[in-house]
């Protein structure tokens, strides 16, 4: 399996200088691919009916991650970016379409592009889209990035999009992965239909079960499984005391082909993680070698 790295998106500051750091340490100890979340409003979760499920409020900061990659991709030269994931729903996907196409260049073909729905309405509602729609905007929303990935002028009419005779340039190099996270039957649903691969947010036996009812998704709509990717995340707090091997090894047998550490204290609790309780940038880093020395 390949090893990945959960940027702490939350926890790693604002310092450019420790950003840089992250992105070459993890490659420099051979990391394959760094992971960032992506939030662009964080709200205060009191007083709302319905309630705001997620972990993550007002207090959080969050680095856009398509900037932030682009940034990385000028510091590093080898090392791979995933979006894990990108809450497509609530962006353009025109823009999206662009400035993927845009890091694809500036990174040489370094990007996979993960999408979900998200939880965060309020965050739909502020960048101006319907959240209750999401799911099925979603599913346009990928046959668009295709399309305009892939032809020089597009001519598009779909219930959430029209594209008269236009099209981005330049186009990618490369044919872009497009991967699914979440934690429902209709993510699953949509990853064994359209993906290249699917993020698992955690590696708790939940998830576990999750993963086998992929598979079984993936053998139904007949897809080689050998090209689909399935990455799960780890929480560092969970290890080691052989807790990050086996826990690899299981989801090694479960047909992983990447698995990313995350350190991020932000969250723990409600993936079920165990805390790892960093307070600087540094711990981060210095986590990146522990990992590395304990499962390469």
């Amino acid at each position: 399996m390949k090893l990945g790295a959960v940027f702490p998106t939350c926890e790693i500051g604002n310092d450019p200088a420790a950003v840089r750091d992250f992105a070459q340490t993890a490659e420099e100890l051979g990391y394959s691919h760094i992971i960032a979340y992506d939030h662009v409003l964080g709200a205060m979760h009191e007083g709302r009916e319905p309630p705001l499920a997620g972990p993550y409020t007002e207090k959080d900061d969050y680095h856009e991650p398509l900037t932030l990659f682009s940034f990385m991709a000028g510091v590093t030269s080898t090392i791979e970016f995933m979006t894990g994931v990108l809450i497509l729903p609530q962006r353009q996907t025109a823009l999206v379409a662009k400035q993927v196409a845009e890091i694809d260049y500036l990174s040489s073909g370094r990007l996979r592009v993960g999408v979900g729905t998200g939880w965060n309405f309020v965050e739909y509602e502020a960048l101006g889209t319907d959240y209750a729609d999401r799911g099925k905007r979603l599913d346009e929303q990928v046959d668009v990035l295709r399309q305009l990935w892939a032809e020089p002028v597009l001519d598009y009419s779909g219930e959430y999009h029209r594209i008269d005779r236009a099209g981005i340039k330049p186009l990618p190099k490369n044919r872009i992965p497009l991967w699914f996270g979440g934690f429902s039957p209709p993510a699953l649903r949509r990853a064994a239909a359209k993906g290249d691969g699917f993020v698992f947010g955690s590696s708790a036996p939940i998830m576990q079960g999750l993963c086998q009812q992929l598979t079984a998704l993936l053998d139904k709509q007949d897809r080689d499984r050998e090209t689909f990717g399935i990455d799960a995340l780890m929480g560092y707090g969970n290890g080691p005391n052989d807790g990050w091997a086996q826990t690899m090894e299981t989801w090694e047998k479960l047909g992983a082909t990447h698995f990313s550490m995350r350190a991020m204290s932000t969250g723990a609790k409600f993936t079920g993680d165990v805390d790892p309780g960093f307070t600087t940038p540094q711990q981060h880093i210095d986590a990146l070698e522990t990992f590395m020395k304990e499962v390469a």
